[in-house]
């Protein structure tokens, strides 16, 4: 019996794990190793797809296994490292530190929606789900490890992190084009993809290299690139370009 077959469910059974380890670690206040505990499921579940395709070893399985488990590492572990944050910024327990959970709710009604869409094979329709919980996590750790920023101050009121929240909700199960990485086969549309993956590549590094000529945490790098991939998707969308 070959075990090539079990190689993408292992791991994507590892990207399963560290979501659950984070979700540990944001549980304890450990909003920081949480973080990097989400960004290892990312890697995870980016390898799992390149294994799948690189040993032709696709399953029914895989698919419902993949899903579930970017449920609990981008869906699940984000919500809580948001209500940990504004409970943490806020010094209280009130009910509104528990509206980031909608973005688990919303995380899987995003993934149930994009299993069943055969639209998405290239591009993505709403805000794909890795994206929204880096986004969510990236905020979370800055204020976790600078306290004292203008992010922790707008964290710490009752208005900030609920719209923003319900921003990304529906974000997620919107029908708004959102371009993707994924190389497709020659289709019509792909030099304009082509464009717009280059523009983000260079707005990128732009963010990146005035995050780092200012000294910044690099984390603020990571949540301002998730930003501005929103923002072109929106008013690409707008203008329909």
């Amino acid at each position: 019996m070959s075990i090539r077959k079990y190689i993408p469910d292992f791991i994507t059974s590892l990207n399963l794990l560290c979501g659950a380890l984070g979700i540990v670690c944001a549980m304890d206040g450990r909003v920081d190793l949480a973080f990097f505990l989400m960004l290892a499921a990312a890697v995870f579940d980016f390898l799992d797809g390149l294994a799948a395709r690189l040993l032709g070893a696709y399953s029914e399985l895989g698919k419902e296994l993949d899903s579930l488990s970017d449920v609990v590492s981008f869906g699940v572990l984000p919500s809580l490292m948001l209500v940990q944050m504004m409970r943490a910024c806020s010094f209280s327990n009130s009910l509104v530190c528990l509206v980031p959970l909608l973005l688990a709710v919303f995380s899987g009604l995003r993934l149930a929606k994009f299993n069943v869409d055969e639209r998405q094979h290239d591009s993505f329709l709403g805000l794909p789900t890795p994206l929204c919980a880096i986004m969510a996590g990236s905020m979370a750790y800055f204020v976790a490890v600078h306290p004292s920023t203008f992010l922790s101050t707008w964290a710490s009121g009752p208005v900030f992190v609920p719209v923003l929240v319900l921003v990304l909700c529906a974000l997620l199960v919107s029908e708004i084009p959102m371009f993707s990485f994924k190389f497709g086969g020659g289709k019509a549309s792909d030099s304009k993809m082509k464009t717009k993956r280059i523009a983000m590549l260079i707005a990128s590094a732009l963010v990146i290299a005035t995050v780092a000529v200012l000294k910044l945490n690099w984390s603020l790098a990571v949540l301002l690139i998730c930003t501005v991939y929103i923002i072109k998707n929106c008013i690409y969308a707008v203008f329909k370009v």
